[in-house]
């Protein structure tokens, strides 16, 4: 026998590389086939329900990794609420209508207005579905547990017919009208949009200064009398009826020395305007609140047809311009409001591809709005005073990149104004884990106007509505209900395949129809109400979910989006907010801070860190970043995140290989029989348990990654585990020393191994499968553990706290010496404290062998002053030399006692390593062992 075979080193399988590529997707087969998900769920029944809503991805493309951050999320808070006391299922969704879909088909060559739409809206829904498919499986490779096989999908007929009954209950209470409104209007997708579908870009436009000449002044202004205009749309003066002022700012007529007529602006700009328009000593020649200057009458600058009215408005501003806002009522929503307080023709000359209509007159029509700048500049003639370029904030649409209009086209609306103020009050009642969230909300639902909620477009859900004869809409609740029951038995195909008559109740009858002829709604609705309508489809019909939810986390731009469509939809329906929590999460950015992007070509794939590093790694990284705000991510930063990886890997490894042998039902040493240091890292093990539960509770990863990591590096590589190994190796196998740390190794290791479940599942499945005497077969059905109190337990910390204080400062004096060169490694080290009072009492009260906490070969506690060239202290000064004796071949230390043992066979060994063979290997001692 060879002495070294005498030491208890640890032995495990378990590996130091992980091989995480290759393993994952293993073990995912088995947990599939397992039906670990099933299994979890039917372990948690009856109890307290925790509904985490999934917000629904858009089913195009592979996913990217903001994704997977989102999912990984949602995973970790689900599987924690699952190991925490809760029935927590977790229905993953996808979100399968709208333009995309649309644009992918006609980049394919597929032509919609050349096909039957039948035919064309089932190859949308083919194209959506395999989507799904592929997304399906990215996100299962991320390890995120769900309920796969049965996941939500915004075109399946259930969740359409519960969409159309969100509808019917807004269209009961009054909140659907149609209307001429001004919306956002995108001639690039031919259809409405909404404030979520609109993203804001710097844009380059043609401003114009212009004036019109007063043609009924109301005894105030004469007709040589000019009010100066300023506009950045110059289409829109085609479809201009009124100039706006403010009531209460001070306007005035001037007259240049250099021109015949005379000109009204803003009193407060006429010193830059002058300037800007070349005017020569202009001389005030009257003064006018805005408020007299009401109705007015002004001649439009080229269309003799059309007069233009002056009117009062609160939305003026003195910003920029003139203090004069020209007015088409057709183009902007302040412009409709006044303009219909003033009985304004609604004036629309732009169709729905951005060309010139015929009503805008024969030098326009036919035109790109954008490009008919010269046309009316030659139309203004000297009416044009000015002209620049300017840079300036723009509304896009988000899906086309394209600059919007303004546009008043026939439109359907959810009134928000009729029922606003239930809406702020239930978001009052709603716990926002970041509180600018709840402020952004608000003041969104505070400031929004109505929602249009119809769109030009095929691929979507229909609007419930029918015309009678005489075009009166007609939405009761038993058609709306009618065509509620045929969606959820054919879908909402069907409406494109049947005639109203058909899809209407038998027998239907309406007297605007004496005929009995109807026609039905040809636009669908805002993509926004269908995946709004998930409370419905979903958490409200789905037996084992519960309404409202419990939370939404989703991306802070939902703010606008499904945080914001889902309130309004569930408020409006039955009066509640459909969640109780929300939270938040940034977006992932480069390494740099960049934007991601394909053409820059700085993205991420979820699948290249799988195949690199593992979903593990990604999963990591998504604790590591303070996610409420925008994130960084690189390989460089994934490399580090996996290097982090590793030190807990291999600490939970070590853990593993020093409780191989230890048999918790025979070995577990009580709480107290354990040395004082072992109940100090029991305790502190259990303030760690204690802040882990408290963080995953409060859905902060950060504080659970930076509470492991801290523990891992600090707490045990560098004391506990790191002075073990004089213990757990040197000690008899069966010795109290060592089972007493083996008692707090093995209770870390299953506690530990279960905290990182959420996060980590696949390395925390590979650890358990080496737990052989748990009674669980996949960690993944156990249970987080609760952190246990236990008496003097603060006087404890207390105490070792002060303690590694003194560690710390001993540390230091043995540096220095390491520097000196007076030792190498610190078992080389003799140290001699020289404690004060306080210092002594402590090292007193820990009871136990300093020499061996602090890793060094003999200690000594001195008496009297410390010599002068000591480190020093405050409270203890130390000396440090190299110990006396030789180095004992088992244990590594300096001792005298080595070479003095009466049995030859023992010579190279210190006391304390003879007495451990005596007893545990009598025959090896008596024979002599084989040299190393």
């Amino acid at each position: 026998m060879k002495l070294k075979d005498t030491l208890n080193l640890g032995k495990t399988a378990f590996p130091m590389r992980a091989g995480l590529p290759t393993k994952e997707p293993v073990w995912q087969k088995e947990w599939e086939e397992a039906e670990l998900y099933k299994k979890r769920q039917a372990l948690n029944e009856g109890k307290p329900h925790f509904v985490l809503h999934d917000g629904p991805p858009y089913a195009n493309g592979n996913i990217h990794v903001g994704h997977a951050m989102n999912k990984i999320s949602k995973d970790i808070i689900v599987r924690s609420k699952s190991m925490s006391g809760f029935y927590a299922p977790y229905i993953p969704g996808w979100d399968t209508h709208g333009l995309p879909i649309e644009q992918v088909l006609a980049k394919q060559g597929v032509k919609r207005k050349e096909m039957d739409l039948v035919d064309y809206l089932k190859m949308c829904r083919d194209y959506a579905l395999s989507q799904v498919d592929k997304q399906r499986e990215d996100f299962k490779r991320l390890g995120v547990s769900g309920d796969w096989d049965n996941p939500y999908v915004t075109l399946t007929p259930d969740y359409e017919a519960a969409q159309i009954r969100v509808f019917g209950e807004m269209a009961k209470k009054g909140y659907i009208y149609r209307g001429a409104k001004p919306v956002y209007w995108s001639w690039s997708s031919e259809s409405a949009l909404a404030e979520a579908e609109i993203e804001y870009h710097d844009l380059v436009s043609t401003s114009l200064y212009y004036a019109n000449r007063v043609k009924d002044g109301k005894g105030i202004l004469d007709t040589n009398t000019y009010i100066v205009v300023w506009t950045t749309t110059p289409f829109t003066i085609t479809a201009s009826r009124g100039l706006t002022v403010g009531p209460d700012f001070e306007y005035v007529v001037v007259k240049p020395a250099n021109d015949d007529r005379k000109f009204l602006v803003a009193g407060e700009l006429l010193a830059s305007l002058a300037e800007r328009f070349g005017w020569e000593n202009p001389q005030v020649v009257a003064s006018y609140k805005g408020q007299e200057l009401d109705r007015i009458v002004t001649e439009h600058p080229w269309d003799a047809e059309h007069d233009e009215l002056v009117m009062n408005g609160d939305h003026v501003t003195l910003d920029s311009g003139t203090g004069v806002v020209h007015t088409a009522p057709g183009f902007g929503e302040d412009d409709y409001n006044v303009g219909i307080k003033y009985g304004l023709e609604v004036a629309v000359t732009v169709n729905e591809r951005g060309l010139m209509t015929e009503n805008a007159g024969p030098d326009f029509e036919g035109k790109f709005y954008e490009k008919v700048v010269p046309t009316v500049i030659e139309k203004l003639g000297n009416l044009l005073l000015a002209q620049e370029e300017i840079s300036h904030s723009y509304p896009f649409d988000w899906r086309t990149k394209k600059p919007i209009i303004w546009r008043a086209v026939p439109q359907w609306f959810a009134s928000v104004s009729k029922f606003r103020q239930e809406i702020l009050d239930e978001i009052d009642k709603v716990t926002f884990h970041s509180e600018w969230g709840k402020v952004r909300l608000y003041n969104m639902i505070r400031d929004r106007g109505d929602w249009v909620i119809s769109r030009q477009r095929a691929w979507g859900v229909p609007l419930p509505i029918f015309y009678a004869e005489d075009g009166t809409p007609i939405m009761t609740e038993e058609t709306i209900e009618h065509v509620a029951e045929l969606f959820a038995e054919h879908g909402s195909i069907i409406w494109w395949e049947r005639e109203a008559k058909d899809l209407l109740p038998e027998g239907f009858t309406h007297p605007a129809s004496p005929n009995g002829h109807f026609t039905k709604e040809t636009d669908i609705m805002d993509v926004w109400f269908d995946s709004g309508s998930s409370w419905n489809g979903v958490v409200n019909t789905r037996p084992e979910l519960s309404y409202p939810a419990d939370l939404y986390l989703e991306g802070s731009d939902q703010y606008r989006g499904w945080f914001n469509s889902s309130l309004i939809t569930s408020v409006a329906a039955n009066g509640v907010a459909p969640y109780k929590q929300i939270l938040s999460q940034g977006f992932a950015l480069d390494g740099k801070g960049e934007k991601m992007s394909k053409s820059l070509g700085n993205t991420i794939l979820p699948s290249d860190v799988e195949k690199q590093f593992g979903a593990e790694i990604l999963r990591l990284w998504v604790t590591s970043v303070d996610s409420s705000n925008d994130v960084r991510i690189s390989m460089d930063i994934l490399s580090q995140v996996s290097e982090t990886y590793r030190k807990i890997r291999n600490t939970l490894r070590f853990l593993i290989a020093n409780t191989s042998d230890f048999v918790p039902v025979t070995d577990t040493v009580s709480y107290e029989e354990l040395r004082s240091v072992d109940k100090y890292m029991t305790l502190r093990f259990n303030q760690v348990v204690s802040s882990i539960r408290q963080a995953y509770a409060d859905f902060k990863f950060l504080d659970i990654y930076k509470t492991i990591v801290n523990f891992v590096t600090v707490d045990l590589s560098a004391f506990y585990l790191d002075f073990a190994k004089d213990v757990v190796y040197i000690e008899g196998a069966k010795s109290l020393e060592r089972r007493q740390m083996q008692t707090v190794f093995y209770d870390m290791l299953v506690k530990l191994t279960k905290l990182l479940t959420p996060i980590l599942p696949h390395t925390a499945e590979e650890i358990w499968s080496y737990l052989e005497h748990e009674a669980e077969d996949f960690v993944q059905l156990a249970e987080l553990p609760e952190a246990q109190t236990f008496d003097h337990q603060a006087e404890i910390l207390d105490t070792w706290s002060a303690f590694m204080d003194f560690r710390g400062k001993a540390q230091k004096a043995l540096e220095e010496a390491r520097t000196d060169k007076v030792i190498g490694k610190s078992l080389e080290a003799h140290l001699t404290i020289y404690p004060d009072e306080a210092t002594k009492a402590l090292l007193e009260t820990i009871n136990s062998d300093v020499a061996q906490l602090l890793i060094v070969s003999h200690v000594t506690i001195a008496e009297g002053d410390a010599p002068v060239d000591s480190v020093v202290f405050e409270d203890v000064a130390f000396t440090v030399e190299r110990a006396a004796g030789e180095v004992c071949e088992r244990c590594r230390r300096l001792d005298t006692s080595v070479g003095t043992h009466a049995n030859p066979h023992l010579a190279t060994v210190c006391n304390h390593c003879a007495i451990i063979l005596e007893a545990n290997f009598p025959e090896a001692v008596a024979e002599g062992f084989e040299e190393n």
